[in-house]
């Protein structure tokens, strides 16, 4: 029996029935929740994934991500888009908040429940793991207390900015992070900084890192991502 609860949040009352009844014939726990703001009213705190309608009522799917964003308690929660508005700007603005995946409406079943399988998956089984205050990736080692980064025993000299766009990218594997992204966790307290800045400092760490550098992959049009499927 799964113990993964989920929270289905759109307006559309016959599609939450009927994403309810699919996913709890996947074992699921499932709830619902009308509008954003019904949602906000609950403990979001306890589910696993939320899947997000964008247009609703007066708080949109968009305002109630960057709402949970925001607190510590619901910030690493997955969320999945899906809805209608599927231009190449939506897209982009609900991975830029940061979502774990987007699905254009109208959908098929089978593709939401394989889809919400994947960012369960990423999220319970990260390929990095974090221990003793190390990020580690196959035999690469990020020491987050020394700020070394190692390579097969050998230390790799980074720059700090070098360092923590690697430290971003390692730790969310699998999740896309646009230019902005990267520049709001890395250049965080300097102003008047470049997107070309980002593809300057990537470039530079592909090289540094070596083999693991092929890890370090373009989504066209999205951003970057550390992938640990590329061959």
């Amino acid at each position: 029996m799964n113990e993964y609860r989920i929270l289905v949040v759109d307006d559309e009352e016959d599609l939450c029935e009927i994403l309810k009844f699919n996913l709890e014939n996947e074992n699921y726990i499932v709830d619902v929740a009308y509008s954003a703001e019904e949602a906000l009213a609950m403990d979001l705190s306890v589910y696993n994934l939320i899947l997000l309608d964008v247009m609703m009522g007066e708080i949109s799917g968009f305002k109630m991500a960057n709402i949970m964003k925001k607190n510590k308690e619901t910030a690493s929660i997955p969320i999945i888009f899906v809805t209608a508005k599927d231009t190449e700007n939506d897209v982009c603005t609900g991975l830029n908040i940061g979502a774990d995946d987007y699905i254009s409406k109208p959908y098929s079943i089978r593709e939401v429940i394989l889809r919400i399988k994947a960012v369960l998956r990423r999220a319970s089984t990260p390929s990095a793991a974090v221990a003793s205050g190390k990020l580690v990736f196959e035999t690469l080692v990020m020491d987050l207390d020394s700020k070394k980064v190692e390579i097969d025993g050998e230390v790799i000299p980074l720059t700090k900015k070098e360092f923590e766009i690697l430290f971003t990218l390692l730790k969310g594997k699998g999740k896309v992070f646009s230019r902005e992204d990267i520049l709001a966790r890395v250049w965080k307290d300097e102003v008047y900084v470049l997107d070309r800045t980002v593809d300057v400092n990537i470039t530079r760490l592909r090289k540094k890192i070596g083999r693991y550098g092929k890890h370090i992959t373009t989504r066209m049009g999205y951003g970057y991502c550390f992938d640990d499927k590329v061959n």
